[in-house]
């Protein structure tokens, strides 16, 4: 069978493709579209077998949220060129509705969950790593269920935060997700952090302390370390930070003027935990050009 320009485009418009690939696997089919398709489909499993232990540490959050339903999830690629490419891009979009449709809690059964289309996000992921070139990886999800209000904010593609709000209203649920995303608290409130760390922090300060403030009586010396430990808490808790948005006021004082307890917040960045391999380029130009 004569494989036509046309051919090609139709099997082009219908994978997605490159054009090379789409007449090859025409040629190898006989011209067959469906049976075409299918061999480019499988071409993309094979080819995100081959990249699959490469480290993919950039990449997407992504969020998408419907009332008190909200999900985020993180979507990786191998550099931050992929990462803004309109397939790689379109599919993480895709791949976060479907997150809070199909109310996926956990990453396998995200991969599971199907796309309007009807492939599985996995068979989704395989046929995007064979358009882009690089490994993909839809590495992590997080979701908020409540009937108080909730906040999905994502910073630049790079920071994504959910916050549940007892009391107050949506502007004040957003703003403290911002505020969440830019000062990244380890805690919520003071009562949150572990007794170890100030445990620790108690004897850190000790030891930073004049042998003469050492000598002033136990219930002074108390005061000093307790003030000092208050400040190091408030500097690890949403409650006891400057808010973002008015730093003339602790995240505490804005949301008792308000009636409003913040329940919990979760937040994702690009990338934390994964060990980067750092490529030295001129070590390597060298190295091959016999100079090293």
């Amino acid at each position: 069978m004569e494989i036509t320009a046309s051919l090609v485009k139709e099997l082009r418009e219908r994978t997605g493709a490159g054009m090379m690939e789409c007449k090859k696997a025409l040629v190898e089919n006989g011209g067959d579209i469906d049976a075409s398709a299918e061999w480019l489909r499988k071409s993309g499993l094979a080819k995100a077998d081959k990249k699959a232990d490469r480290v993919a540490a950039e990449g997407i959050i992504v969020a998408a949220q419907d009332g008190g339903k909200a999900v985020l999830v993180e979507v990786n690629s191998e550099t931050d060129f992929v990462a803004k490419d309109s397939n790689f891009l379109d599919f993480t979009k895709a791949v976060a509705a479907t997150a809070l449709s199909s109310g996926a809690a956990d990453i396998d059964a995200l991969k599971a969950a199907k796309l309007p289309t009807g492939e599985t996000i996995e068979e989704a992921r395989a046929a995007v790593i064979a358009k882009v070139g690089e490994k993909v990886d839809v590495r992590r999800i997080v979701r908020l269920e409540s009937t108080n209000n909730v906040a999905a904010y994502v910073h630049g593609g790079r920071i994504g935060v959910l916050v549940e709000l007892a009391g107050g209203n949506e502007e004040l649920a957003r703003g403290l997700a911002m505020h969440v995303a830019a000062m990244n608290p380890p805690h919520n409130k003071a009562a949150d952090v572990p007794a170890e760390f100030v445990a620790k922090e108690k004897e850190i300060e000790l030891a930073k302390m004049s042998d003469k403030d050492k000598s002033k009586p136990a219930d002074i010396l108390e005061k000093i370390i307790s003030g000092k430990i208050a400040k190091i808490v408030n500097e690890v808790t949403l409650y006891g930070q400057p808010y973002v948005l008015d730093t003339n006021q602790s995240v505490e004082q804005v949301l008792k003027a308000a009636g409003a307890d913040v329940v919990g917040f979760q937040r994702l960045a690009v990338g934390e935990g994964i060990e980067k391999v750092v490529e030295d380029y001129a070590a390597e130009v060298m190295k091959q050009a016999g100079l090293a």
